[in-house]
């Protein structure tokens, strides 16, 4: 969290406690630091990553009049920023406070163990009040009792939930709260957040359009020879399709990055540019004609000596195994419900809803309207809330199981019951198994352990099992509930049950 702001006092800065910045300061923002209020840019260029609190999962230009909310990660350019709101006012605080609520309100549940506690108890001290009944010798009433000692029930469970949180541990998955294992069988209503969880949460270049006289191959070979110098968050993307085509990179000469006219540069002695479809639309402003339809997603306009060139379109990709997931989730672990529920645009939602077979799509969605999504599916049954940013923690702290995905923020982790360290969804459906046969494994030991205690107490009843004979018999069952729950911390051969061979790229 944001705790100290660098605010400006003449040509002076000095350190204060963000709870001390008033609207109208002017505070300096340093290279991959957190924003520590909201506020508009009044000097400098940069970009600031927002994926955290927003869902949107670009980074950001951010230039004189932008606005910036606190929490945000700048980048590599120092900006200074107007405050518009106080520390407290501002969004992260908000989120901050819905997660608080969130989490204070999170509904009880009741443990396995508790459960089959209440059925067994009152059975053991019936019977053994008929055996006295019965018999009239106190011993019997006494040998009942010993034999009956609930110890399968309290050791297996434990014993089965440790070894499971061992093991997850050797998979790279931390379980912060090990009731999750036990209730996440439970779950049949999924949740999953969009931005890095389901995608990989940065921008890849999936389609390039070529202007009459040129191709897809050329205008690639161009903006890549330029965008090489360049640290926009869309060259990144530009740079790796032409690797994976295997283009050769052209010299390139007089680069220059001017705010409002993009990236320019001479390759083979010919003029480049790379602008957006409004800057190139102000100063052409006849040629709306010859551009391509805007559609969804993000795009950059190529000029080779003023002339459009071609378009370059951008999305955030499904993860390659993401489609497999979510087909297997409701066959093989009884899920009713499978939904995304994101902060990002409508248009983004739904392309990659479509892609991994999700039917169920809620788009520009806040922190408090996801908290509200996962308690209407709670009253219907236990959630499993997936996701990666600020902005989700409120939400992974309602539902009934919380999942971060990946080592985004300390906020999301505290909220999270558990923490899939790799960004890997084979990893969040290991935990799936683990949960399972944690559970699995438990009621063997506790149930088969009550079972043979059931037994003994028939002895007991009949006379034929000493109140010593019964400490040692008991003894025994134990060993056995022990030994059995013991078995759940050796991995088995396999820990998942979905393909994720890899698909062609969207």
């Amino acid at each position: 969290m944001p705790y100290l702001a660098h605010r400006q006092s003449g040509k002076d800065l000095i350190e204060v406690p963000t709870e001390e910045v008033r609207v109208g300061d002017r505070i300096v923002i340093f290279p991959h630091e957190l924003c520590p209020v909201d506020g508009v840019v009044v000097e400098g260029e940069g970009t600031m990553d927002e994926s955290f609190l927003t869902g949107e999962p670009f980074l950001i230009a951010k230039t004189t009049g932008s606005d910036v909310i606190s929490g945000a990660i700048n980048g590599e350019s120092a900006l200074t920023i107007q405050a518009s709101r106080v520390a407290v006012d501002s969004r992260y605080a908000k989120i901050m406070k819905v997660m608080q609520e969130a989490d204070q309100n999170r509904p009880a549940m009741r443990r396995l163990g508790d459960m089959l506690g209440a059925y067994y108890t009152p059975l053991a001290l019936v019977v053994a009040g008929l055996a006295y009944l019965i018999s009239g010798d106190p011993s019997r009433f006494l040998a009942v009792l010993v034999v009956a000692t609930p110890c399968p029930l309290l050791l297996a469970i434990p014993i089965s939930i440790i070894g499971s949180i061992s093991l997850a541990a050797k998979r790279g998955i931390v379980v912060k709260r090990p009731a999750a294992l036990e209730q996440l069988s439970s779950c049949r209503s999924i949740i999953f957040d969009k931005t890095g969880t389901l995608t990989y949460g940065k921008p890849e270049l999936t389609e390039i359009l070529p202007a009459a006289g040129f191709t897809s191959a050329e205008v690639l070979a161009f903006a890549a020879s330029v965008e090489r110098y360049s640290k926009h968050p869309l060259s990144s993307a530009i740079l790796q399709k032409a690797h994976q085509q295997g283009l050769s990179f052209i010299s390139a000469s007089e680069i220059s990055e001017k705010p409002g006219r993009g990236l320019q540069g001479i390759v083979s002695g010919r003029s480049i540019e790379i602008t957006s479809r409004s800057k190139f639309l102000k100063r052409h402003v006849d040629a709306e004609n010859s551009l391509p339809a805007q559609t969804a997603g993000l795009e950059c306009v190529v000029l080779v000596d003023d002339v459009f060139a071609g378009l370059c379109k951008f999305r955030d990709s499904p993860r390659l195994d993401s489609k497999s997931f979510v087909d297997h989730l409701a066959p093989k672990h009884s899920f009713k419900s499978v939904m995304l529920v994101s902060g990002d645009r409508e248009s983004e939602v739904r392309y990659l809803a479509e892609r991994v077979g999700i039917t169920q799509v809620y788009a520009n969605q806040s922190p408090e309207d996801k908290v509200a999504i996962v308690r209407r599916e709670s009253e219907k049954g236990g959630t499993l809330f997936i996701g990666d940013g600020i902005n989700d923690a409120p939400a992974i702290a309602a539902a009934t199981v919380g999942i971060a995905f990946g080592q985004g923020s300390e906020i999301l982790t505290e909220a999270a019951d558990a923490v899939i360290m790799e960004t890997d969804l084979s990893k969040v459906d290991e935990l799936f198994h683990i949960a399972h046969r944690m559970r699995r494994i438990a009621l063997q030991s506790a149930i088969g352990g009550m079972a043979l205690s059931i037994v003994g107490m028939g002895f007991a009843v009949s006379g034929h099992l000493s109140p010593v004979a019964g400490a040692i018999a008991q003894e025994v069952i134990d060993l056995l509930a022990v030994l059995n729950a013991i078995r759940v911390a050796v991995p088995p051969s396999e820990l998942t049950d979905f393909s994720s061979v890899s698909q062609a790229r969207f």
